[in-house]
């Protein structure tokens, strides 16, 4: 990058201002979601709710210099993040399972914005990848905010390679719930019924999910963006697997085909402890109640949606995709 360009990318401004959510510092708030002890905020425009660390952070990520090498996984949380990421970075290293096994996911594929979500202190603190050390990290790269795009670096699209994985919004609130549940920083005490419906009010941590998952979704044609949906990856894996791997110019042979679909099967990867984040409880990071890698079926909020909350959303996807010519599939006869 020339000394003209580096200049220009330190005076990137991002024009998102960001305020405190009132109703997050009221005392009902708090009680549900007892971690957010300085309540959330809101950015202007496109109302996207983050913490407010985050808030005093983001443009560093939005100053941050993508690389011609870089991949990047967007995500909404809950749709795959853990699963695809794993995958991009074998598919960037070789399928090397190997070392793979030896270093943890989130220090291959850092987790870009982790470090602004909470206050970090002991151990965790030093294992946290900020922006900082992921810009100091070696070529490729494999980068996983769950940011939406407008908040991310305005030329990443030009510049590197693109994987977005789109979930069905019914299976990411139940599966939001577990998560709510289960990190401490959340410190969830409520009802899945009262997030679902925190959920569709754009009320929780990286909302509203619907511009989310649609401004990709108007980027997929452009020839650097790879958008894919998690039902796919459950109906047929290996199929997805070459898809992506296409996608970033690796040719596979079939045993490497059969390895990482072996390798990432859901029974395999849910007992891996280099991406299961098992180990986060022995810092305090997880309640020790529940797991990180918890059911990853398509349909499962059928077990936990009334009828009466199932109609409810089913009228709010309705609403949010009207106009659109985005589908999602929220069950499937068949899944790896």
């Amino acid at each position: 990058m020339s000394r003209f360009d580096d200049e220009k990318f330190k005076q990137l401004q991002l024009k998102v201002k960001f305020h405190v959510i009132p109703n997050t510092r009221l005392k009902k708030f708090s009680k549900l979601f007892t971690g957010y002890t300085l309540g959330l905020t809101k950015g202007e425009p496109g109302n996207f709710v983050m913490t407010p660390m985050y808030a005093e952070n983001a443009d560093k990520i939005y100053r941050m210099k993508p690389r011609s090498d870089d991949v990047w996984l967007l995500t909404f949380p809950k749709c795959g993040t853990t699963w695809t990421s794993e995958l991009l970075w074998l598919l960037k290293n070789d399928c090397d399972t190997d070392t793979a096994a030896k270093i943890p996911l989130h220090a291959r594929t850092p987790f870009l914005e982790m470090g602004y979500l909470s206050v970090m202190e002991g151990p965790m603190k030093k294992m946290i990848m900020t922006v900082d050390k992921v810009e100091k990290l070696p070529s490729p790269r494999v980068i996983r905010p769950h940011l939406p795009m407008y908040l991310l670096p305005p030329e990443l699209l030009e510049t590197s390679k693109v994987v977005y994985v789109a979930r069905n919004p019914k299976d990411v609130i139940v599966s939001y719930y577990f998560h709510h549940k289960l990190i401490k920083s959340h410190g969830y005490t409520g009802t899945l019924e009262e997030l679902a419906e925190y959920f569709m009010n754009d009320e929780v941590l990286y909302s509203p999910f619907f511009p989310h998952v649609l401004d990709a979704w108007s980027k997929r044609n452009h020839p650097n963006m790879h958008f894919m949906f998690y039902e796919d990856m459950k109906k047929d894996l290996r199929g997805e697997i070459e898809k992506v791997a296409k996608f970033l110019g690796k040719s596979l042979t079939d045993e490497q085909l059969d390895k990482l679909r072996e390798h990432l099967r859901f029974d395999n990867f849910q007992k891996n402890e280099s991406v299961n984040n098992e180990s986060a409880k022995k810092f305090g990071v997880m309640n020790e109640d529940g797991r990180f890698i918890r059911n990853g079926k398509t349909g499962d909020w059928k077990n936990h949606f009334s009828p009466e909350l199932n109609k409810r959303i089913d009228e709010w996807v309705a609403r949010n995709l009207e106009g659109t010519d985005l589908k999602f599939v929220t069950e499937l006869e068949h899944q790896d």
